[in-house]
């Protein structure tokens, strides 16, 4: 099975354009990076997951 990274990205772009939550030209590379092999995604969500998380202190 072959993926179109750039069809992919363009179709998660536009899912988010509909939550007023457009992908940006880094969100756009790192899923580029993922989806072509160059980056592990579980690493790439613990990542995400972690600048995203509000921490209390």
């Amino acid at each position: 099975m072959t993926f179109d990274a750039e069809k992919i990205i363009e179709n998660i772009d536009f899912s988010m354009k509909m939550e007023d939550m457009p992908l940006t030209e880094e969100d756009k590379s790192r899923l580029r990076n993922c989806i072509n092999g160059k980056d592990d995604i579980n690493k790439i969500l613990q990542e995400t997951i972690k600048r995203h998380t509000l921490v209390e202190v």
